[in-house]
């Protein structure tokens, strides 16, 4: 019942449209039987006059109205319609009579009867006119509904593609414009489903043909003695690893097959064997009574989650870094440059663009923690607020199901 939906603007102009016509047809009818009716008052009178006799139906031109006084010429007959002193239509036939003009032969034909039925005849118009409009606005209505809801369907259609699922279709027929809206939004969702899956294909691929020259690597930096040169080697080996190791997590996450290994996890001792393992100087902090909080999750994606969360807030983030475990949440702050608008934008829609590591000012990276994050948080069911807190620096809010 939205005043503003389409259908109701199209029910409104087919009812203007159709009240536009109903009164343009009224007023011509209107005009074409009143103007036979007056012709037929002037034929008759004319016959009146031409039957009238001398001296009977003379009359003083002063007795007659004003208007057809002033059009009395010698020799000529005037008929004329109009309202005498009582209000009461007439058709006059005058002629003068007598030469000194002060004298006219005059017959009356009563209009009033041809008047009352004019405004019957308008009365049955316009409640015709009403009786129309009230099957015309339910129908219109009605047929206003089909484009409606082929145009909500699509709109929903629209919202789940921008949720990701790039397999939503809408199943557009017909020819009409809305038919053309429908191929238009496959079309796009097509193209963005190719894309995705060349990407992913793209990165999967990388990550396996990395694997065997990255072995080799591992093994004859191992073989090199050791040294500052050989320290700086194995670190960027190192490096290189932890990304082929993050891009094969994601080419996993990527092939939609993953399923959570659920049990009860107690919340405080993760987030403790997280920050030891990352070795993230953090404050942990419990909230009332929640230091044992338990929750029913995959232990190893949780702490997966955590981990890439507190190693992005020591890279792009500032000191001190604060973990807080709540009843079924688990909130990580740091006192950095917070995230970019645009970024913070797109990981609360659930987005992260692969290889963006968001401002200079952030730090560098590879930007595929939070591309890891997001993907094990939609296994276990997680939903993951981002937020640059009023007094500075970058908040992520874990709240477990």
């Amino acid at each position: 019942m939205n005043p503003a939906s389409l259908r109701w603007k199209i029910a409104a102009l087919v009812t203007l449209a159709c009240a536009v016509v109903a009164v343009v047809v009224g007023l011509l009818v209107h005009r074409a039987t009143w103007q036979r009716a007056l012709d037929m008052g002037k034929a008759r009178a004319e016959v009146a006059i031409e039957k009238s006799r001398a001296p009977d139906d003379v009359v003083h031109v002063g007795q007659l109205p004003d208007d057809l006084a002033a059009q009395l010429r010698p020799g000529r007959r005037v008929v004329w319609y109009g309202v005498d002193h009582r209000d009461e239509p007439w058709m006059w036939a005058v002629q003068p009579y007598g030469g000194d003009g002060r004298e006219a032969v005059s017959v009356q034909i009563s209009m009033g009867s041809e008047l009352l039925s004019l405004y019957a005849l308008d009365r049955d118009m316009a409640k015709a006119a009403l009786l129309a409009l009230a099957g015309v606005v339910p129908l219109s209505v009605l047929a206003a509904e089909l484009p409606n809801r082929r145009l909500r369907r699509m709109a929903r259609t629209a919202r789940r593609i921008a949720d990701g699922d790039l397999t939503a279709r809408t199943d557009a027929r017909g020819r009409d414009e809305i038919a053309e809206i429908g191929a238009g939004l496959d079309s796009m969702a097509a193209s963005l489903q190719r894309r995705l899956l060349a990407e992913r294909r793209f990165t999967a691929d990388v990550a396996h043909d990395l694997r065997t020259p990255l072995m080799g690597l591992l093994t004859a930096g191992q073989l090199l003695p050791d040294g500052e040169a050989t320290d700086m080697v194995r670190d960027r080996i190192g490096v290189l690893r932890g990304l082929v190791d993050d891009l094969l997590e994601i080419s996993h996450l990527d092939a939609a097959g993953e399923e959570p290994d659920r049990q009860p996890v107690p919340l405080a001792d993760l987030v403790r064997e997280s920050l030891h393992r990352v070795d993230v100087p953090a404050d942990l902090r419990t909230v009332g009574d929640h230091g044992d909080a338990t929750a029913v999750t995959d232990a190893r994606r949780l702490e997966r989650i955590v981990a890439n969360l507190l190693l992005n807030a020591r890279a792009h983030g500032a000191a001190p870094v604060t973990v807080t475990v709540r009843s079924r949440q688990i909130v990580i702050r740091d006192h950095g440059p917070g995230f970019p608008p645009d970024l913070l934008a797109n990981l609360n829609k659930g987005e992260a663009q692969r290889f963006r590591t968001g401002r200079t000012e952030r730090g560098g990276g590879h930007g595929l923690g939070l591309t890891i994050v997001l993907g094990h948080a939609r296994v276990i069911g997680a939903t993951l607020r981002f937020a640059n807190p009023a007094d500075g620096g970058a908040s992520v809010t874990i709240t477990l199901p």
